[in-house]
């Protein structure tokens, strides 16, 4: 009866409004969405710490591309038991099981199957689910967890519609369990100084940014298992996966901790490149391939700050996760080449015809200020990041940091709110579009509470 109640319950969550007549209108040509009013009894989740937890028990949900290594990430990180694996597939589980023997655990529990899932979030000895399925199951999956008691951390995107992050939030708020998306690139060693360095005035007042996600496809799309990704392209348009770009950059920006998210505009390219390779794999025609080639979405903040993002995982390019920093005595980018400019940096006698007297400075002094400005995230994890890896080490300094703060009775990194800001690019975007590039207002997510706190900030125990 209560595995029936909570599935009912999922569903409301997931599926009340979803008419787009009653989710937005439009007003002075602005689409306005609206907002949900919070339930009775509810309250924020801004900087919410739950009761510390000694030893993090943890089960996994979706073993495919990138579970496995994350449970041999955690099988390297101390206070953790690693309890429960679940697949569709048991190649996954007999992986992840082989990197626990090798780190000297205990074999976990094993679930499989395409519902098994449940079994594992209705365990009593869990206290956190790790989900790293494909992206239309994250939501579903996070919100039965929840249900089950247990704090939920979601492979990027954590949610593909509004719905799905209304409905994250109001479960996360009334549950009072931590709800946090899986976003590595904020502890990028790149991305965490510059922010370390805007946070210590180095760059003056912000108020320009660049992210992106680029990152040609081709000879991966065959990788999701039963072609997932791909299909997903194929059916929906816009920024369908913009968190590696505007996550670090809503930090920098103080974004629900001061600052808010206010107004978006995007447009895309014509599709051509997925339909060609939907052709080449499938052996049909496809005409009506949704995802333009590239989309390119401009946000605007409250405070009068300006975020630009670009999707292209269609056509050739060199990759490029752009992280660029615009401000009043400086600026940073990561790509192509990190690059730090300070003040007016001058090199020469200011000439109108030297293009090239306005430099960024040396990659000695670069490296210097990058060690300089070392994050103290970083320098509590570098050696064991090194060690571990995952995308370069910023992958184990993200389940390092969620450990801590969870045996610490610590806020989080990241809460559900920022999920919510950075997916909700993915449905905006596609609105904006489809409206002829109309200004959509982004929603306030906190309802209210975005002046609570006065800037971002990682906790530390005493």
């Amino acid at each position: 009866m209560r595995h029936l109640f909570t599935l009912l319950t999922l569903c409301c969550l997931l599926f009340t409004g979803c008419n787009s007549s009653e989710k937005y209108r439009i007003v002075d040509g602005t689409i306005v969405y609206n907002t949900p009013a919070r339930p009775v009894g509810q309250s924020d989740m801004i900087a919410f710490a739950a009761e510390p937890i000694d030893t993090v028990r943890v089960g996994f949900i979706g073993l495919g591309m990138r579970g496995p290594g994350a449970v041999r990430r955690w099988s390297q990180i101390e206070g953790t038991k690693i309890v429960a694996l679940c697949d569709i597939n048991q190649q996954g589980i007999d992986k992840s099981q082989n990197y626990l023997t090798a780190a000297g655990r205990e074999r976990a529990a094993e679930y499989l199957g395409e519902n098994a899932w449940r079994e594992l979030c209705e365990r009593t000895d869990i206290d956190l689910v790790y989900i790293m399925t494909d992206w239309k199951n994250h939501a579903p999956m996070a919100l039965y967890a929840m249900e089950c008691g247990k704090h939920v951390a979601i492979e990027v995107p954590a949610a593909m519609t509004m719905d799905e992050i209304w409905a994250l939030i109001n479960t996360s708020e009334r549950t009072r369990k931590h709800c946090i998306q899986l976003e590595n690139c904020v502890y990028d060693r790149f991305e965490i100084t510059c922010l370390n360095m805007a946070q210590q005035g180095l760059f003056g007042e912000i108020l320009h940014t660049e992210g992106a996600y680029i990152h040609c496809l081709d000879e991966f799309w065959s990788e999701y298992y039963n072609n997932w990704r791909l299909d997903y392209n194929l059916h929906n348009r816009g920024d369908v996966y913009p968190t590696h770009g505007i996550g670090p950059i809503c930090q920098v920006l103080n974004i629900h901790r001061g600052d808010r998210l206010k107004t978006l505009v995007a447009m895309d390219t014509k599709a051509v490149s997925g339909a060609e390779y939907w052709k080449k794999v499938k052996g049909e025609d496809c005409t009506a391939f949704a995802n333009g080639d590239q989309t390119t979405t401009l946000i605007r903040t409250e405070n009068g700050k300006v975020i630009q993002l670009h999707h292209n995982v269609m056509t050739p390019r060199p990759y490029s996760r752009d992280y660029t920093l615009v401000g009043t005595t400086g600026y940073a980018a990561k790509y192509p080449v990190q690059s730090i400019l300070l003040g007016n940096n001058t090199v020469g006698e200011v000439d109108i015809e030297n293009l090239n007297s306005h430099r960024c400075i040396s990659d000695e002094a670069r490296k210097e200020l990058m060690e300089r400005y070392k994050h103290p995230v970083t320098a509590h994890t570098e050696v064991m990041a090194a060690k571990v890896g995952g995308h370069g080490g910023m992958d184990y300094t993200m389940d390092y940091r969620l450990v801590y703060c969870l045996r610490n009775g610590l806020p989080l990194d990241m809460d559900v709110y920022d999920l919510a800001e950075w997916c909700c690019p993915i449905e905006l975007s596609a609105v904006s579009i489809e409206h002829n590039s109309a200004p959509v207002a982004i929603p306030d997510f906190t309802r209210g509470s975005w002046q609570k706190l006065s800037s971002y900030k990682h906790h530390w125990a005493e």
